[in-house]
């Protein structure tokens, strides 16, 4: 009677197969990884800068009190979150809310900073091309070192 199964060689044929596709499937697995964090890297950027112009148009129309030697822009990310008095409301205690949470850099490498401290900050007063922080937040960036996709920095997006 003759034995069923598997040769030896049958078995290495097929692991080699199957490692082959595997070492195929990883580059793109790893693509795929990238795209989805430069998606979210896109999309919390709008976020957060839509907020940062709604502070702005807010301030600009009454909404907010501000002082005459101050641009209008946020004093800092945490207030898009926590709210602001609103000087228009005729009750005490009302506040204007920008955002329900601040996103996260999903570049950054340490998921239990605040995510506050996750993206750079650039200022009224500083140069679009060395972005510092200052007064206030005009704008904000990646502080990653890497380059997306496109081959252009994160930090430039």
């Amino acid at each position: 009677m003759r034995n069923r199964g598997f040769t030896i060689i049958e078995l290495v044929i097929t692991v080699g197969i199957i490692s082959l596709l595997a070492t195929a499937a990883v580059p793109s697995a790893q693509l795929v990884y990238q795209r989805e964090r430069e998606s979210e890297l896109r999309v919390s950027l709008r976020t957060i800068r839509a907020a940062i112009d709604a502070y702005k148009r807010a301030s600009d129309s009454g909404r907010i009190k501000k002082e005459l030697d101050k641009s209008g822009y946020p004093p800092d990310l945490q207030s898009l979150v926590d709210g602001v008095d609103d000087a228009a409301s005729a009750k005490e205690g009302v506040k204007i809310y920008f955002l329900r949470r601040l996103p996260r850099d999903p570049f950054w490498p340490d998921a239990t900073t605040p995510a506050a401290d996750t993206w750079g900050l650039r200022s009224y007063s500083s140069p679009p091309d060395d972005p510092q922080p200052g007064d206030d937040v005009y704008d904000v960036h990646s502080r990653s070192s890497r380059t997306g996709l496109n081959g252009v920095p994160y930090r430039d997006w």
